[in-house]
């Protein structure tokens, strides 16, 4: 009797402690995120490293680190300040009279009168609208301009939160595997479904950051190329925009390069908006909708709209990180069902099996290579 209360007392101070400790990290959960995201994504690179230098676990990571930071981290940091740049630059031509959205919504107004008249039949009021779109512009412009001064008033912030990540991300990357150990020796989930979870949490987030990141680089380019190849103003920006909101699955480019070509009709300018229509549609709009459900669709599992939800829903959730933590969240809830529904339906199915079938993995056993 006195062992289960000291056993009950335990478990219940372990939890208010772990929770503690949670809280007290919560602060830092952003370059903790990244850290794990660093270790899991460049660990082919680790490994590849280990096999040719030997067991210089230190300098391996050292070296893998070094290697994130010039391919990543730095182009990053380079595209965001010039994000940033654009953005002021934009804005401070708002200020000064030289750009006016609400003229160039009338623009387009005038020209097809006939979205006006579309709009009427929803019980739409065009004038508020054409209010809220330059509104918006023009606040977008302006959370840039604040952005740029608020990193200059909080760049020792920045750099904190940049340097604990990379710290991190170095340690992660050393004792990485001796961590998931413990982690499975210490959970009471059962080794193989830790092992399986663990697995789909590491596969999810090096397909979703590799993935997502990959199609905005690449849908970012692409859009800056046609923006400054018809000679629109702001390429640049437009170009970092577009590889912002292409995070976004199926909507995303299109947010800012078809409101272009609307416009580059508007003013008579066909060509321009022909062009832009057709590159939008075959060449970004493609490159979206083939590389997403390959680069991340294929390796998380999900479905296409699983895929789609649970982004939309992370960003709302967890801002900018929530590209990664979204479709995460929706990977470990189909994994969790999965096990769920194979190891307690009636006990049909073997506990060892249910897991395996679960992870969506082939086992290889009894496989001849030969068919059925």
């Amino acid at each position: 009797m006195y062992e289960a209360l000291e056993r009950r007392s335990f478990l219940a101070m372990l939890v208010l402690v772990s929770l503690a400790f949670l809280l007290l990290m919560k602060p830092f959960a952003g370059p903790i995120f990244w850290a794990v995201a660093i270790a899991l994504i460049f660990h082919p690179v680790q490994n590849w490293l280990l096999r040719r230098m030997g067991p210089k676990r230190n300098t391996v990571a050292l070296l893998t680190l070094l290697f994130c930071l010039v391919i990543v981290v730095i182009p990053v940091m380079l595209l965001i300040s010039s994000l940033v740049a654009e953005g002021v630059i934009l804005y401070q031509q708002i200020q000064a009279g030289e750009l006016r959205p609400g003229e160039y919504i009338d623009r387009i107004n005038s020209s097809f009168p006939a979205i006006q008249s579309f709009l009427a039949q929803f019980n739409i009021d065009f004038e508020a609208l054409r209010d809220r779109a330059a509104s918006a512009f023009v606040g977008g412009s302006q959370f840039l301009a604040k952005q740029a001064l608020g990193f200059g008033q909080n760049t020792f912030q920045f750099f904190l939160a940049l340097a604990l990540m990379v710290y991190l991300a170095f340690f992660l990357l050393r004792d990485g595997t001796r961590l998931v150990d413990l982690l499975i020796r210490a959970l009471p989930l059962g080794d193989e479904r830790e092992r399986l979870l663990f697995a789909k949490f590491a596969e999810v987030t090096r397909a979703t950051v590799k993935g997502n990141l990959l199609i905005a680089i690449i849908q970012g380019a692409l859009g800056g190329i046609i923006f400054w190849l018809l000679d629109i103003q702001g390429a640049l920006l437009w170009g970092v925009v577009m590889a912002v909101v292409s995070l976004i699955p199926a909507i995303g480019a299109a947010i800012v390069w078809v409101p272009a070509a609307v416009y580059l009709a508007a003013v008579g300018n066909l060509l321009s908006a022909a062009i832009l229509t057709v590159f939008g549609v075959v060449v970004i709009g493609l490159a979206d909708n083939l590389l997403r459900p390959v680069l991340v669709g294929r390796d998380t599992k999900l479905p296409d709209y699983i895929v789609l939800l649970s982004t939309l829903g992370g960003i709302v959730m967890f801002g900018i990180n929530g590209f990664v933590m979204g479709p995460l969240v929706a990977a470990l809830f189909i994994a969790f069902w999965g096990i769920f529904i194979r190891e307690f339906s009636g006990g049909v199915v073997h506990r060892d099996a249910a897991i395996e079938e679960a992870s969506g993995l082939e086992t290889g056993k009894g496989d001849t290579g030969k068919p059925e």
